[in-house]
């Protein structure tokens, strides 16, 4: 599969490095813009349909400050705490993920080759994603490393396999243009992978809200999630 090194780099916890959530309890508004607006190329969101709460997340830079790829939220903020019976049932949200399409190019700082980056990429962002907000209620937190190593490392694999027979494809628009995107839904909710006309790969993942619905588009200001 063609990556940024795994996007950027990966964490020998199997997650791309920058990419783990901010503490539990961590609400959006103390996420700053500032990553957003130093990214060379355009954020993508829910488009106008979407009439819900939208937040920021996170950017990962590479080792010379360059934005590679980054997250935007809408809906309930996703919980992962398995105490809270049920939570998972009531959450309504979608994460879209932003990655450059980019082909093989020298790192910042002139030392070695970055792979390139495609849909693949952007599909193993969001599958990692959404592990991120996933545990099991049943699970103690000394087994959950375990697990999330597993289940990440799958998620990498289906990634490598767009083509395979756990995705089907499906048309969603992007900036109002009909834009094939890979599906695939598992028992901790969908992800969704494909390309934007504007050389920016797209990913996308969620619980409770319907892909089949959502539409995408450019985020003209940025600071409007923060």
């Amino acid at each position: 599969m063609e990556t940024t090194s795994r996007v950027a780099g990966q964490s020998a916890q199997g997650a791309p490095d920058g990419t783990q959530p901010p503490p539990e309890g961590v609400p959006a508004s103390r996420r700053t813009v500032d990553g957003y607006l130093r990214a060379p190329f355009p954020w993508y969101g829910l488009d106008e349909a979407f009439t819900g709460p939208r937040w920021l997340m996170q950017v990962t830079a590479a080792a010379d400050g360059t934005v590679q790829h980054g997250s935007t939220g809408h809906g309930d903020e996703p919980s992962i705490r398995p105490e809270v019976t049920g939570a998972a049932d009531r959450e309504r949200f979608a994460v879209v993920v932003s990655i450059p399409a980019n082909p093989v190019r020298r790192s910042g700082d002139g030392t070695g080759i970055l792979e390139a980056t495609s849909v693949s990429s952007a599909a193993w962002l969001a599958g990692s994603g959404l592990l991120s907000f996933t545990w099991p209620a049943q699970m103690d937190h000394v087994l959950r490393g375990d697990w999330l190593d597993q289940q990440t490392e799958t998620a990498w694999e289906l990634a490598d396999d767009l083509e395979g027979p756990h995705w089907t494809t499906l048309s969603l628009p992007v900036d109002g243009v009909p834009t094939p995107f890979h599906y695939r839904e598992s028992e901790f909710g969908w992800v969704l992978a494909g390309s934007a006309g504007s050389g920016v790969h797209l990913g996308a993942y969620g619980r409770g809200l319907s892909a089949y619905g959502l539409g995408f588009s450019v985020i003209e200001d940025i600071a409007s999630y923060a």
